[in-house]
């Protein structure tokens, strides 16, 4: 017999290119399928806030349909930045004032560099950062329990070069860069370094010494991205991680890591 499939429902705010943001409910099989069933309701619009649905606010009768959406009417208070996909604020209690830029976070053993920006350049802004790193060693996949309430898994690739790592990230945006549920770190062992998008789709930059900070300004510089005073993330809220529509679910990912040859290195309990 068939397992039966089942789509839960949330409720998502949708900025448009015009007019209020608007707040509508929409199911899926996960949220990242929600979300895409939202955005699709209203041309040119992008989910900026995401929550479970009540059991009180989920309808009845023929609107329980696949692909039904039920507009609710504006959405009141939310923030319009276009956050990458994977993270989303909270309807109530997420971040506000997101923005584009860098900062410097204060740390007393390590350089911290965080940046932040929008859906349409955070790939350019992390492949970016990694053609220009000086070498990459390794590339780690995390994947976090969060995710479909698991461990955390830890993927490491042989030995490799930035070239190779850029290819297999660009082959895999979507079980990888746009997942919410995964963090990747790739490693500059000469330099002391890290390279990570964080769970959060922000570019952090770890290193143990300053050798390369001038440079790490400069490559963001270049890719359009400022310096700033204050950063707020999506992680300064309430807020959720998720999957894109047609991304695979946590067994085909690990299954497609074994196949291009990662290696699984350790698993974190929850």
């Amino acid at each position: 017999m068939a397992k039966a499939i089942t789509r839960s429902w949330f409720r998502v705010g949708l900025a448009t290119p015009s007019g209020a943001p608007q707040l509508v409910l929409a199911s899926g099989e996960h949220m990242g399928q929600a979300i895409a069933e939202a955005e699709s309701e209203l041309a040119g619009s992008w989910a900026i806030a995401v929550d479970h649905a009540t059991a009180d606010q989920i309808p009845l009768g023929e609107s329980v349909g696949k692909g039904h959406v039920v507009r609710l009417g504006d959405a009141i208070g939310l923030d319009t930045f276009e956050w990458p996909v994977g993270v989303l604020p909270s309807v109530t209690g997420g971040v506000t004032g997101a923005k584009r830029g860098w900062i410097e976070r204060a740390d007393a053993a390590l350089l911290v560099i965080e940046a932040q920006t929008d859906a349409d350049h955070v790939v350019d802004l992390f492949l970016g950062m990694l053609e220009h790193l000086p070498a990459a060693d390794n590339l780690e996949v995390r994947i976090l329990d969060h995710f479909e309430h698991g461990d955390t898994d830890v993927w490491l690739t042989s030995r490799v070069n930035a070239k190779k790592i850029l290819r297999f990230l660009d082959d895999f945006d979507d079980d990888l860069i746009h997942n919410g549920h995964v963090e990747l770190s790739i490693y500059l062992r000469a330099q002391k370094a890290t390279l990570r998008l964080t769970e959060h789709k922000t570019v952090v930059w770890l290193a143990q010494n300053r050798d390369l900070a001038a440079d790490v300004e400069r490559w963001l510089d270049r890719l359009d991205v400022p310096r700033v005073e204050s950063l707020p993330t999506v992680a300064d809220g309430a807020h959720y991680h998720y999957r894109p529509a047609k991304s695979r679910d946590r067994k085909k990912l690990a299954d497609e890591l074994y196949r291009q040859r990662l290696r699984k290195v350790d698993t974190v309990k929850r």
